[in-house]
């Protein structure tokens, strides 16, 4: 998991309030915010921030990693991402598009 804590004040709060999913995992069911859907080659990713019982952001900064997919009528799914070297691929994909962000708004 990446820790999103270091990239707050970047994140566009409004429209990522915007998003939520609910996820079914082992342990019950998690609501979470969406950060971002990005690229890396042909694969599509999304972040998702877990959130707590006051619907806020989970204090730990944890952010799961997905692959991303959309049905040719728009409807999306995400699977997990089952290799540790493709999960590798997508963590670097995201802290340079968090980067990115950052230095977005150094910039402004």
């Amino acid at each position: 998991m990446a820790n999103v804590d270091d990239f707050k004040d970047i994140i566009d709060e409004e429209e990522a309030d915007d998003i939520r999913v609910t996820l079914d995992l082992d342990n019950g069911k998690v609501e979470c915010r969406v950060l971002t859907i990005y690229s890396i080659g042909i694969q599509d990713y999304i972040a998702l921030v877990p959130l707590n019982d006051k619907g806020e952001d989970n204090e730990a900064g944890d952010v799961y990693l997905y692959q991303y997919f959309e049905a040719e009528d728009g409807t999306p799914s995400i699977e997990n991402i089952t290799s540790d070297e493709e999960y590798e691929i997508a963590l670097d994909g995201f802290e340079e598009y968090m980067d990115d962000m950052y230095f977005d708004s150094i910039d402004e």
